[in-house]
């Protein structure tokens, strides 16, 4: 029997494989052809992008799509845009990644008791998914939630805490998302799947640059989810 992390490398290389929504392939494919200047020496992803983190995790983080320049370009959730210096930052402050800085797929970033996906796994145009795409690409969260079995979910904006409610609904663990509105801060347990479910604003650079999020911000939640899953700070 496979374990959790043999089964997530098959789920990787399925999730890299994938073609199914014709719009995002274009887009992903000639932006990693055009690139932006700042980075035109880099061999660009352009694929879509897997998830990232511990096989054994506790806390898995659902954030919305790749960056254009950011994940797609470097192939690893939130690695090389604004997005991700102040999430690892976040991260790394709560304990759960080994250094504060992801630049690229091989730079030694590990995360502890934490696991990195996205509603949709390709970067989408303006960074907005379709309704059509976020459900191609709902299965495959389906079944890192089924390996992972998460005591905790941390949604990172409004997209990503609606599509878990979605699974859930569709797995009838809930009756209707309607019962569970999405704010920072938020935080709904859920006893008949075993976890909590936690919302926190998109650390995206308009978000952070505005500051309508700040590391403050991000370090209470997390504080939050380290004494619900127990561990020591």
């Amino acid at each position: 029997m496979p374990d959790a992390a043999e089964l997530l490398h098959i789920l990787d290389k399925e999730v890299t494989a994938c073609r199914k929504c014709p719009r995002l392939v274009e887009y992903r494919e000639r932006i990693s052809r055009e690139k932006r200047r700042a980075y035109r020496d880099w061999i660009y992803w352009g694929k879509p992008v897997p998830g990232f983190g511990d096989p054994n995790a506790q806390l898995m983080l659902v954030g919305l799509a790749p960056g254009a320049h950011g994940s797609n370009r470097t192939g690893r959730p939130f690695t090389g845009d604004k997005s991700g210096e102040f999430l690892y930052k976040a991260l790394y402050d709560a304990g759960f990644a080994n250094r504060p800085v992801a630049v690229q797929r091989d730079d030694g970033l590990q995360l502890m008791n934490a696991y990195i996906t996205a509603a949709a796994r390709c970067a989408p145009p303006d960074n907005k998914p379709l309704p059509s795409e976020l459900l191609h690409c709902r299965p495959y969260l389906e079944r890192e939630l089924e390996v992972l079995k998460p005591r905790a979910i941390l949604a990172l904006g409004k997209i990503g805490w609606d599509v878990y409610l979605a699974i859930l609904k569709s797995q009838g663990f809930i009756a209707s998302r309607a019962a569970y509105p999405f704010a920072h801060g938020a935080e709904v347990e859920l006893p008949s799947v075993g976890a909590r479910l936690f919302g926190v604003y998109h650390p995206s650079q308009q978000n952070t640059s505005t500051g309508k999020v700040t590391l403050p911000m991000y370090a209470k939640v997390l504080k939050r989810i380290q004494k619900y899953l127990g561990i020591p700070r």
